[in-house]
């Protein structure tokens, strides 16, 4: 038996896809970037194609190997790839590029004559997030990608917005006419893409006019929501979250009142009580600052964080009249009854967003997938 496990529910991941695709025209991308958010990379993928997306995007170019060494043959983007990756196997292999400079596309060019194959690329327009994507110099990235066709296929134009997860505000409205607006200038060059593609996952679900030709399924395919302040959480929203992890309790002990507890004694017990260690840690990729709004669900009791999180294991308080046992799950996320502690909570307990809990869960526990 795994002393810990993240149970992926494949079903559940499906669900999702198809609940939001069915509200749109456009075709679905999974973004499986970061091991599908921490859920697996490969088996992630491979639903979600099942379940209808027909793209994958990664950021990494390594994220898209990996899947294509895999058998994967859908289209893949990858679109976070600096200007001495290995762009000659990414042609061979079919990747898609995403170009946000032009040194960037005299690298592609560059290996695209060398490997003899018109290289795939997705030209990326900075519309105001002032991150990734071209600015200044996107008239002139459209320009010498025109002049090089002979050794490009432009695929697609696309862009990320910065504040989709607060609908309505109007820098989402600035982003989006900014973008139109570059893809025409793109256009005056003779570049025609197939695909244009703007929305992430609070864009798919709350401004259709972004949508264009292809959406983005990046948190809400893991049944996730991109802010439950502004959006509402995931029943709200009408998604499945697709992540529970759990660990063994390492071991049950009687406390006396006034005990201090873990590193530091940050933590004092008030009562006579019983405290559980759950052996995870921020080795595992449990936020060292987590405090009592997370914690673990024992059968159908909730025990809070008390003390430090260590390395390998933290402690929570079963209460005095507890009967835990060492050997028994102990659910972080999830659980197999109600009750039991979110992401959102363990994100509001260590002040950062649902997103950063499950993509930092480590490689040392196993992803156990089902359905």
């Amino acid at each position: 038996m795994n002393r810990a496990e993240a149970l992926i529910d494949l079903g559940a991941l499906e669900s999702n896809v198809k609940r939001i695709l069915a509200t749109t025209k456009a075709a679905g991308l999974a973004v499986v970037k970061a091991d599908a958010y921490g859920h697996g990379l490969v088996p992630v993928a491979e639903r979600a194609l099942r379940a209808g997306a027909t793209w994958l995007g990664t950021a990494l170019l390594e994220e898209a190997l990996t899947l294509r060494s895999e058998g994967v043959k859908a289209p893949i983007i990858a679109w976070l790839t600096p200007i001495h990756d290995d762009f000659e196997t990414a042609i061979q292999s079919d990747v898609d590029l995403a170009i946000p400079s032009l040194s960037h596309l005299e690298r592609v060019l560059s290996a695209a004559k060398k490997v003899g194959k018109k290289a795939r690329i997705h030209l990326e327009v900075d519309t105001g997030m002032s991150r990734g994507g071209a600015l200044k110099e996107w008239r002139t990235l459209s320009e010498r990608t025109s002049q090089a066709l002979d050794s490009l296929e432009v695929i697609g134009i696309w862009s990320h917005f910065a504040r989709a997860d607060e609908p309505g505000h109007d820098f989402n409205e600035e982003q989006l006419s900014t973008f139109q607006l570059r893809v025409n200038e793109a256009k005056e060059f003779g570049l025609n893409p197939k695909i244009l593609h703007l929305s992430n996952s609070a864009a798919t679900l709350t401004n259709s006019a972004s949508h264009f030709d292809l959406v983005r399924l990046g948190i809400s395919m893991y049944g996730l929501s991109p802010d439950i302040e502004t959006m509402g959480d995931s029943n709200e929203l009408q998604l499945k979250p697709v992540m529970q992890l759990r660990s063994q309790i390492h071991l049950v002990k009687d406390i006396p009142a006034g005990s201090q507890v873990g590193y530091g004694g940050t933590a004092i017990t008030k009562s006579d009580t019983k405290l559980a260690v759950i052996p995870m840690g921020y080795a595992d990729g449990i936020p060292r600052n987590a405090n009592s709004l997370a914690g673990v669900l024992i059968g159908n009791k909730r025990a809070p964080i008390i003390g430090r999180v260590s390395m390998d294991q933290f402690v929570v308080d079963l209460g005095n009249d507890s009967i835990a046992r060492a050997g028994e799950w102990a659910y972080l996320i999830g659980s197999e009854g109600a009750g039991g502690y979110t992401a959102d909570a363990w994100a509001k307990a260590c002040g950062t967003i649902n997103y950063e809990i499950v993509t930092r869960i480590g490689a040392r526990v196993p992803r156990v997938f089902i359905n």
